[in-house]
């Protein structure tokens, strides 16, 4: 054996990413404490003093205006001028983050504090029927109105499930001259206001002689589930890799059949997401039932005669009224309905997980 050799076996290896400056780590955690910290004192010894400071203005014109120089400083020193641009935006970002998630965060709580004063058995399995405003909340309940959204949302789902799928299809299988006009159309509604869906159904249909229902209702949302659902399907499909229709079509088979059985079988995961994401789109829209359906306190299983009653028509018929008991019902279909999206959400999430 070399020396040469000896002396390689002997070293350690390197690695240059491993070795911490201890000094730039010191200053970049006092930059990251130091103004929060002097904004808490600040704030404490305000409160203490008798003056009266707004939380969340310190936090905009104190503590944020001290973390971006802060951190401004420590980017300088130890990165140069490139390393200024990134501290800023790094701290812009997690300030924005963190922003976000205190915002989501405090409306899921809103909801989940005062809707769970209501929500209770008999707030599933009963309606309205002789409950007022200043009923006791352990009568009554959103049970029918619970009924009226599944059969409203199922209504919607069966009439937007294949039109979507069939864009999703024209859009990605075939070389049809208007793909560019019908995408253009499919982003614009995607983008449509939900009181305008409304406001079309409403002019074409109830103001024509139909009685406001459930089937009306669904047609009203119906224009803002299919934008969801082609879009998302259309996307499933160009995920599917180009070798599978190729191999199908090598093989003999006509474009139909290789769609049918390698194609759809292979983004199933994906429009599977697609419709569970457009179900999720509707179940809280309010504008566009307020509009197109009337409210109803009985239980109602025909929603093509009659008035009938749907939780975001229920929330807001009761979120209307001034009775703390009211109001309370109010917030109980809001948890409800944040149930539902949110169970709707994992559904998606566990769909569209990679299989092993």
């Amino acid at each position: 054996m070399t020396a040469t050799q000896v002396q390689t076996s002997t070293m350690k290896p390197t690695n240059p990413w491993a070795k911490r400056n201890k000094a730039r780590t010191r200053d970049v955690v006092i930059a990251s404490l130091l103004p929060g910290i002097l904004a808490v004192v600040f704030f404490f010894v305000g409160t203490a003093l008798g003056a009266t400071i707004d939380p969340a203005v310190l936090l905009i014109i104190g503590f944020l205006p001290a973390q971006l120089l802060a951190a401004f400083l420590v980017g300088r020193k130890y990165y140069g001028r490139h390393g200024r641009e990134d501290a800023l935006l790094i701290v812009v970002t997690i300030f924005l983050s963190t922003f976000v998630m205190v915002l989501l965060l405090s409306v899921l709580w809103s909801v989940i504090s005062a809707g769970a004063l209501a929500l209770r058995p008999s707030f599933i399995l009963q309606n309205s029927h002789y409950i007022s405003g200043t009923t006791s909340l352990e009568y009554g309940g959103a049970g029918h109105a619970i009924l009226g959204t599944v059969m409203a949302v199922a209504i919607t789902t069966i009439l937007t499930v294949p039109l979507g799928f069939g864009i999703a299809v024209y859009l990605t299988e075939t070389g049809g001259k208007a793909r560019g006009v019908i995408r253009t159309l499919i982003q614009a509604m995607s983008g449509l206001p939900s009181v305008v869906s409304g406001l079309f159904i409403y002019s074409i249909l109830v103001l024509q002689g139909w009685q406001p229902s459930g089937f009306t209702g669904s047609l009203a949302l119906l224009p803002l589930m299919l934008p969801t659902v082609s879009r998302v399907s259309e996307e499933a499909l160009r995920l599917v890799p180009v070798d599978l229709r190729n191999g199908a079509l090598a093989l003999g088979s006509p474009t139909w059949q290789a769609f049918a059985k390698v194609v759809f079988p292979a983004a199933r995961s994906g429009l599977l997401t697609a419709v569970l994401l457009g179900v999720a789109r509707i179940v809280g829209e309010t504008a566009p039932l307020v509009l197109t359906t009337t409210y109803n306190n009985d239980t109602n299983l025909n929603p093509f005669n009659g008035p009938m009653a749907m939780l975001p028509t229920f929330i807001f018929g009761y979120i209307r009224n001034m009775y703390d008991t009211s109001i309370q019902r109010g917030w109980g279909g809001c948890l409800v309905i944040m149930i539902l999206v949110g169970v709707l959400f994992v559904g998606a999430r566990v769909a569209n997980r990679k299989k092993k």
